[in-house]
């Protein structure tokens, strides 16, 4: 077998962490495996895992854009402006999938993610544009984003 040049075996890598990246965003982590990425991809599963061994590979790799994709749809000009764009977040399938990943996943004691970068990013960006005021804002959102994602689980459950 030919052994891949290091440009091909970077398009590959990049590839794979799109079309995770979309899963995650759309599927949700939960669902998304190594036949879900294969079948998007046309890499084979052992193709995918030779790359991420585990699945929370994707997501060590992944944690700053994904943060940084709910931070864009913030808007830190002032408290009303945080607020309301938080809520269309809350109503976008996407970053809402965001905000379920860090409930669902990141929360969990003994994880590999020490800082959940789009929360992280999120009260970094509240401090710097709104002080004091903005990262007890995020924390209040936070908790109501919380038990929206819980009421929403027990109704579906």
């Amino acid at each position: 077998m030919a052994k891949r040049s290091k440009l091909e075996t970077e398009k590959t890598i990049v590839q794979i962490e799109t079309a995770a990246l979309q899963q995650i965003l759309s599927i949700g982590y939960e669902s998304m495996s190594y036949s879900t990425l294969a079948e998007a991809t046309g890499i084979s599963r052992t193709g995918i895992s030779h790359h991420f061994p585990r699945k929370v590979d994707f997501l060590l790799v992944l944690n700053q854009r994904i943060g940084q994709i709910f931070v864009d749809a913030l808007d830190f000009s002032g408290t009303s402006a945080l607020e309301l764009s938080w809520q269309e977040a809350m109503a976008s399938p996407k970053l809402r999938a965001i905000l379920r990943l860090f409930f669902n996943f990141c929360a969990r004691p003994g994880t590999e993610i020490s800082e959940f970068s789009a929360v992280a990013m999120a009260k970094k960006s509240a401090v710097q544009a709104l002080g004091a005021e903005g990262s007890a804002l995020v924390s209040q959102l936070l908790g109501q984003s919380a038990l929206a994602l819980l009421a929403e689980n027990n109704l579906a459950a």
